[in-house]
Parts: C-alpha cells; structure tokens; sequence
C-alpha cells in the first residue's frame, strides 16, 4: 500500500482569498491549449490570430463550464437540483461534468467555426488535442482534493483516502491522468504532426476518450446518489458508450471517404 500524500488543495492565501490547486490546474490547461492550438493551427496552416485564439478560448471556457454544470445537474444530481434550483449555479460548492462539458465545446466551437469560415474538423482535430491537457491536469486536481477516488483494492499501489474511509482504494485519478491525458494527448499530437486526415484526431479523442473512461470505470468508486444503474454500468460509463460509437463511426466516415477517392 502506498501513503497517500495529503497535499493542501490551497496552494496559498491572500487575505480571505484561497488560491487552490484545483483552479490552478484549469488555468494552466487553459494556457497550455492556448500555445498548442496556436503551433498546430499555424502548421495546418488554419488562419488563427491572437485575437481569433482568444476568442475561441473564451467561447471554450463558457461552453466547459455552463455545459460542465448542466451535465452535472441533469445526469448525476436532477432529484437535488430541481428541488433546490438555486443551487444549480453554485459551481464553487463542486460538481462538474466532462461528458455535459464536451457537449458545451462542441457547440461553442461550432459556433466559431461558422462565425468565422472556418473547417469544423481541421479546428477539431486541433481543440481535442489541447483538450486532453486540462482532462489530465484536471484528475491530477482532483487526486490532490482527495476526491473521485477508486473502489477498495489490495493492489500493492493502493492508497486510504483521507475522505473514503480506512480501506485502500485504486487512485483511478491517476489512472485517468495517464490515460486520458497523457497517452491520448501523445497519440493525437502523433497523428496530427504527421498530418492525418481531417478529423482522424478528432474522431481518435472520441473513441479513446470513450473507452479509457469506461474501462476506468470498473475500479473507480460510483457516485453515491447514483450508484449503480442498468446492467451494473455506472454512469460515466453509460455516457461513454456513445462517445465510443460516435469516434468508431466518424473514423469510418472519415477513412472510408479517402479510400474511396
């Protein structure tokens, strides 16, 4: 068994205010898919100034948060939410949904895209990519409140979580840091350097998306207002599914219209 190691999730304090790891994580996966965006948008040759850059994070920030937040509020908590509505914008106290915050950038990049005359799947490939940098600094946050822990094990590199009692448990946070977020950020950096076809990234981020959270799934710890539901699937799960067939489907599409040409 490993120590957990209990690190403060306040970085510092100024004052009354705290400035957390958490929050620090999104900023710098913000930053980070900033730099990104900017470096494969120039190699594919996509005409994204530092003005066009700004206003496509912008419009990624609201789409992950509003998105993040009705996906919570409609599929992990709706009994909680529609009895005390006006806890639904309250994102300070938790609860944030990547499946219903993909859905947010997804229509918010579509939004640009039109705005501004610009491919949908080029851009595509290029978002995901930068995504799976605040997917993974996002699970290392939540290893470090302590939180989204896995179910009790007795694999030697399990850890007792402050918070999820005195058995050990599989730190799934970490599971999905490596996944999610470095194993998919370096095959869609892979694909999109050695310039795949448009929309192979992006249909690729789906499917591997998909399937590393449902196979994380099986040893990470349900929600507890949830638990398990249909076939013993939980729901992270059963949100994945079509993420999977959606990414099998687009790569189909994709592929099949190059071999056909």
């Amino acid at each position: 068994m490993l120590n957990y190691p209990d690190i403060d999730p306040v970085l510092f304090r100024v004052g009354p205010l705290a400035v957390r790891w958490y929050g620090l994580m999104y900023l710098a996966g913000f930053g980070a898919a900033w730099l990104l965006i900017r470096r494969l948008a120039d190699r594919k040759g996509l005409p994204l100034g530092r003005d066009d850059l700004s206003d496509l994070l912008f419009y990624a920030v609201i789409g992950v948060i509003l998105g993040g937040r009705l996906g919570y509020v409609l599929f992990y908590n709706p009994a909680h939410f529609f009895s005390h509505p006006l806890d639904i914008p309250a994102v300070w106290q938790g609860g944030m949904s990547f499946h219903g915050g993909l859905l947010g950038v997804i229509l918010a990049s579509l939004l640009f895209c039109r705005r501004r005359s610009l491919p949908v799947l080029q851009l595509g490939d290029i978002i995901a990519n930068s995504a799976t940098i605040g997917l993974g600094l996002g699970r290392l946050g939540n290893f470090i409140n302590g939180e989204l822990w896995g179910r009790t094990t007795d694999v030697p590199w399990g850890m007792v979580f402050p918070q999820a009692g005195l058995l050990p448990r599989h730190p799934s946070q970490l599971y999905e840091f490596l996944l999610e977020g470095v194993v998919l950020f370096c095959l869609l950096l892979w694909l999109n350097l050695r310039g795949s076809r448009a929309g192979v990234p992006l249909f690729v981020f789906f499917a591997g998306y998909g399937l590393f959270r449902f196979l994380v799934e099986f040893v990470r710890e349900p929600d507890p207002q949830l638990g398990f539901l249909w076939f013993g699937a939980t729901m992270g799960q059963l949100l994945s599914l079509p993420m999977i067939l959606l990414g099998i489907a687009g790569l189909w599409f994709v592929l099949r219209g190059r071999t056909a040409r």
